[in-house]
């Protein structure tokens, strides 16, 4: 079961807060005893793509933490004023340096023991140059057959490339949702 980040301070004046059912609700939110303001705690957004190169997906090896040296979509935390699929592009380029061309929504997977929504969009590479950004070890295309399945840093990224390529198999892509337990 996931465990909300406990909001101790208010955002607004720093005051304490206090977690309780405010009027009109029926969940505890971090409610400041001085200001009043309500502070509500959501899922975080993860954005990224599945680049593809004829029949290959494009994968960064990554050199930053969790799973530092795993491989994964070129894919982070969505800003704020950002949309998903801007998010998408801002993460493709910033990991793998890599040109695309933004297609269709593929995934959205619920992580709810970790409060996360993942989305990946699907996107057709413009070329083969690839300037890893410093979260990146290297980044690289692999064939279905080739991909390190193994070394695959996280379960959405897994389900994602497994979903893509039943679907290239297929000759349609889809949207696919479900929940990561």
């Amino acid at each position: 079961m996931f465990e909300p980040r406990r909001i101790k301070h208010c955002r607004v004046c720093g005051s304490p807060t206090d977690y309780r059912v405010p009027a009109d609700d029926n969940r505890d939110r971090a409610i400041c005893g001085t200001c009043g303001e309500i502070h509500y705690e959501n899922p975080i957004n993860v954005v990224g793509t599945v680049p593809f190169w004829d029949d290959q997906v494009l994968l960064c090896r990554r050199n930053i933490e969790p799973r530092r040296g795993l491989w994964t979509l070129p894919a982070g935390f969505l800003e704020l004023g950002e949309s998903t699929a801007d998010g998408a592009r801002r993460e493709t380029d910033e990991e793998a340096g890599a040109r695309i061309e933004l297609g269709a929504l593929f995934t959205v997977l619920n992580v709810v023991r970790a409060g996360q929504v993942h989305f990946f969009y699907l996107a057709r590479l413009l070329d083969t140059r690839f300037a890893p950004g410093p979260e990146t070890i290297e980044a690289q295309l692999f064939r279905e057959h080739e991909i390190p399945w193994d070394e695959i840093a996280f379960r959405t990224v897994r389900e994602t490339l497994q979903r893509y390529f039943e679907d290239r198999r297929a000759g349609r892509f889809g949207v696919h949702a479900g929940d990561i337990a």
